[in-house]
Order: C-alpha cells, then sequence, then structure tokens
C-alpha cells in the first residue's frame, strides 16, 4: 500500500464525512476513492460495542423462516 500525506487544507475537505469520495483532478476526470477510516465505537475494557441490541440478536436466533438446507441442496442437484 502507497502512503500519501496531505496538507491541512486539503485534509479539512475529508473532515467529518462518512461515506465514498471521488477524488478527481482540475478537468473533472476520476483519479480515485476515498473511504474514510471509521473507529467502531469500543467499551471501557476496548471490545466493540454492537450495533444490535442482544435482545435484537436473540430473537433473531429464534425467526424461523426460509428453507431447509436439505432442500435447497436437493434442488440444486436437480438442475
Amino acid at each position: 500500500m502507497t502512503r500519501v500525506t496531505i496538507d491541512a487544507t486539503t485534509l479539512a475537505k475529508f473532515q467529518g464525512v462518512d461515506n465514498l469520495i471521488e477524488i478527481c483532478d482540475e478537468e473533472g476526470r476520476i483519479v480515485g476513492h476515498f473511504y474514510p477510516y471509521f473507529e467502531p465505537p469500543r467499551d471501557s475494557g476496548g471490545k466493540i460495542i454492537s450495533p444490535i441490541s442482544d435482545e435484537q440478536w436473540e430473537c433473531r436466533r429464534q425467526e424461523q423462516s426460509g428453507r431447509p438446507l436439505k432442500d435447497i441442496l436437493a434442488d440444486l442437484q436437480e438442475r
């Protein structure tokens, strides 16, 4: 990976951006893309905090939707 250091004026243009940025030259040609670094929230012990609560995870674990894997595999073998 190549590292590029930018000046404070250019850096200010990237502050507060939370999604993909197209980098263009003065003629408007795309020269690259920039993905801002995201530091996930952590608890006091340094563990990453999930945006999904334990209750939501449990609800999702209990959902009974979809088809059994054996049925899906059987359909694929028929093709």
